[in-house]
């Protein structure tokens, strides 16, 4: 790390003791070096390993690997996340993702996980870093898009086999009431795009973005 980069232990009795703003978040990530970055946010999180999947892992869905941190930060560019929007990380996991975008920008996060002590692990994530507007909601991701309409961003890091993404797809142009939705997604660009949403610019790395027409 740089020589002023914060610690992981400070910034974790911040959070956990007093809170931190989303610029202080951001600046203490940014100081880190970038090869650094994930372990720096693992660390901060109390996050120790990799956590394997469970027999309740459906068919047609993708086991559980944590985002980059820089993908995320880019995530928060490109698709201009801001406090007033409603995060939704689509096969959260332990909640990482979700976490991560929350302290950069003040939204609201809504994690969505099938497996059932990840998404146990996540609400154990949350609580233990008092992060109140973080949320985990265990189940089917397909089937919960209805109760997910108030969702702004939505962000899927590979979730899905392409027969379940169409059906999510489908679930959530027909539920979402917001004007400003956008769909964020990592090493899953949409082909075909739906008909109801735009790609944003272009495609950058892994990660695309893509609005309501």
């Amino acid at each position: 790390m740089g020589g002023d980069a914060i610690s992981a232990f400070a910034m974790r009795q911040r959070l956990v003791r007093q809170g931190v703003s989303p610029t202080d978040f951001r600046k203490a990530l940014l100081s880190v070096a970038v090869v650094d970055r994930d372990r720096w946010v693992d660390e901060v999180f109390g996050i120790d390993a990799l956590v394997p999947d469970g027999p309740d892992l459906p068919r047609g869905c993708v086991p559980y690997v944590p985002c980059a941190v820089d993908v995320l930060l880019s995530t928060v560019e490109q698709a201009a996340i801001g406090a007033d929007d409603v995060f939704v990380d689509v096969g959260c996991g332990v909640g990482r993702a979700a976490l991560v975008v929350q302290l950069l920008t003040g939204a609201s996060a809504v994690g969505v996980e099938v497996q059932a002590h990840l998404a146990c692990a996540a609400r154990d994530l949350a609580a233990r870093l008092a992060r109140p507007r973080l949320s985990i909601v265990h189940g089917d991701a397909v089937e919960q898009a209805a109760s997910l309409s108030a969702g702004t961003v939505f962000f899927l890091y590979c979730p899905f086999s392409d027969d379940r993404l169409k059906r999510w797809l489908g679930a959530l142009g027909e539920s979402s009431v917001s004007p400003a939705l956008r769909v964020c997604c990592v090493d899953l660009p949409l082909r075909p795009v739906p008909v109801w949403l735009e790609q944003v610019g272009f495609e950058s790395g892994p990660l695309a973005v893509y609005r309501r027409r």
